[in-house]
């Protein structure tokens, strides 16, 4: 094969294009270990308002395949700030932290453990038939298959801008839902007091 035939250039494309895949799941990976490392850390950036709940709804939501509080954040948050707007900074940021399990699964789908491979498939057809559909539900409801579809998201190329819109809305309607919860406990704990 020669130097600058067809044949060589679409193999060192696809050595880059391996190359990129390996670099963006070893950051997403780290990524993810580090902040599990240092959750602790975490809690603090919540005493700093809207710009700590940003912080800690996208490093919650950074992590994949791990929990971590940030729903917990945004609900006593809005019990201390304006619910409408710590829902609307909440579901921004955990929209922003998701962006690593797409950016994983957009470095090839491996990062997938076998246990979950059968809920893995599933989503990666539920996503190839109704991508946004599939993002919004499962960005609005609490629940571990997030960061699944996620990385479908990313595996079948579903277009970022799109993945972040959908994933935006379905995040801040579960910030709301959470910072209004928050301050209702509030005011039905004062009621109780009094």
């Amino acid at each position: 094969m020669e130097a600058g035939s067809p044949a060589s250039n679409t193999n060192t494309q696809a050595k880059s294009l391996l190359g990129w895949r390996i670099v963006i799941l070893l950051f997403s990976l780290a990524l993810s270990v580090l902040i599990f490392l240092y959750r602790d850390r975490l809690a603090d950036f919540a005493s700093y308002g809207y710009l700590g709940l940003f912080v800690v709804s996208v490093v919650g939501n950074a992590t994949v395949l791990l929990p971590m509080p940030s729903l917990v954040a945004t609900f006593i948050t809005g019990g201390v700030l304006n619910p409408w707007l710590v829902g609307i900074v909440s579901g921004a940021g955990m929209a922003v932290g998701e962006l690593s399990g797409y950016l994983a699964g957009y470095g090839g789908g491996g990062i997938v453990e076998a246990k979950d491979r059968e809920r893995y498939e599933r989503l990666e057809g539920w996503m190839r038939r109704y991508g946004a559909l599939t993002t919004f539900v499962l960005s609005a409801i609490p629940n571990p298959l997030f960061d699944l579809a996620g990385i479908a998201a990313g595996a079948l190329h579903y277009p970022v801008w799109r993945f972040l819109l959908v994933c935006f809305l379905g995040k801040t309607l579960k910030g709301l839902v959470l910072a209004f919860a928050g301050a209702q406990s509030l005011e039905w704990i004062d009621r109780f007091l009094h």
